[in-house]
């Protein structure tokens, strides 16, 4: 599938609609190049220190957390909503237990700038550099939301990615489609 350059302003409205539901997913690779994929609703995108940077979260317990230490980068891949299946997959599924490229039917393709893969059936890519990282502190999160998403202790990394490119279908806006945020 032929696909083309975008800035960011172009897709991210509709990146979003997506990342609401069914979920974005973030590819990784350890060093020799060995894929993994994961299911991500949480991501942020803006400017800091003057460059373009999306910011996503991963547990120290996910298999993705090893990867994206080991190689420095990832990509954010913007399913089509018939995609959901697979989606959920890569979700549930650990990358330690098997393949989930294999297991959900995608293909992981060389991206054109860092080392992890882009999924070739999505619809738009965001590839990232990660610039910066950092823990979160328990002890700056409210009650409410240390309750609701951290009852176990597992706290997020945050990735910052310095997005190097962002690239899809031609009609990645229609092919979206959906609820207006």
């Amino acid at each position: 599938m032929e696909k083309r350059d975008f800035a960011i302003a172009e897709v991210w409205r509709e990146s979003l609609e997506i990342l609401r539901s069914p979920g974005m997913l973030l590819a990784s690779s350890d060093s020799k190049g060995v894929p993994n994929v994961m299911t991500i609703g949480w991501a942020t995108l803006g400017i800091v220190w003057a460059r373009p940077i999306l910011t996503v979260l991963v547990r120290p317990s996910r298999f993705t957390y090893p990867l994206i230490e080991e190689v420095g980068d990832f990509t954010v891949n913007v399913p089509d909503r018939s995609m959901e299946e697979a989606v959920h997959y890569c979700g549930t599924v650990s990358g330690r237990a098997e393949d989930k490229f294999e297991g959900s039917g995608l293909t992981a393709t060389p991206s054109r700038h860092v080392c992890s893969p882009v999924i070739e059936e999505c619809l738009l890519h965001y590839e990232c550099q990660v610039v910066h990282k950092h823990d979160l502190d328990p002890g700056t999160l409210t009650e409410a939301i240390q309750g609701q998403f951290y009852s176990q202790g597992d706290f997020h990394r945050v990735y910052y990615g310095e997005v190097l490119a962002v690239y899809g279908v031609d009609d990645f806006a229609r092919r979206v489609g959906g609820m207006r945020l």
